[in-house]
């Protein structure tokens, strides 16, 4: 992985330079990850768009990539940041199922009651959500990438290293401070 790194690296510094065909041999090699990713925040035919939305905004601030990191965490981060502002902007959210009081008497209780799908359970199950993203996004940089890189991306602990430039040792070490550091979070709202 450290020579893609290079072969990145230096795609990078062409597309900057002006070579869009640099940046569009970027694009494909990342095109299906980051739709992967997104598909994980905005359902069907609005994850295409918004991981385009994500490739022209990582284009666009191009400049600002100083290579501190990998340009896949870097494009990762853009497009993360590219799906939280759809859901924010766009008001979309899954659907809920939603029993109206005055129809109730014609739903079986029975299933309602195994359903895991009632107003009050996905309620519960949403702000769970909310909870962990916010302490996800909470915490420091280099925990917060370690954790996404190897949970939403199942990425290898080997390949983790070789993409933020750490030891292997460190990344065990990051990924167990985020999963410690969740689970705190997770305890309180479960008690």
């Amino acid at each position: 992985m450290g020579s893609d790194n290079n072969n990145d690296k230096e795609l990078v510094a062409r597309a900057k330079e002006g070579d869009t065909k640099a940046f569009d041999v970027l694009v494909q090699k990342y095109q299906y990850k980051v739709l992967n990713l997104v598909s994980r925040y905005v359902q069907g035919d609005e994850a295409q768009d918004v991981a385009q939305e994500a490739f022209i905004k990582a284009y666009r601030g191009l400049k600002n990539f100083r290579g501190d990191s990998a340009f896949y965490t870097w494009l990762y981060r853009v497009a993360v940041n590219s799906a939280k502002n759809y859901l924010m902007s766009s008001g979309k959210r899954k659907a809920k199922q939603q029993v109206d009081i005055d129809n109730a008497e014609y739903f079986d209780e029975a299933i309602l009651l195994r359903d895991r799908h009632t107003p009050e359970h996905m309620l519960q199950t949403e702000e769970l959500e909310v909870k962990v993203f916010e302490a996800i996004s909470n915490l420091p940089e280099d925990l917060k990438i370690a954790l996404t890189l190897r949970e939403m991306d199942g990425m290898s602990y080997e390949d983790i290293a070789d993409t933020v430039g750490c030891p292997i040792g460190t990344v065990r070490s990051r990924i167990f401070r985020a999963r410690e550091a969740l689970d705190k979070v997770i305890k309180t709202l479960i008690d």
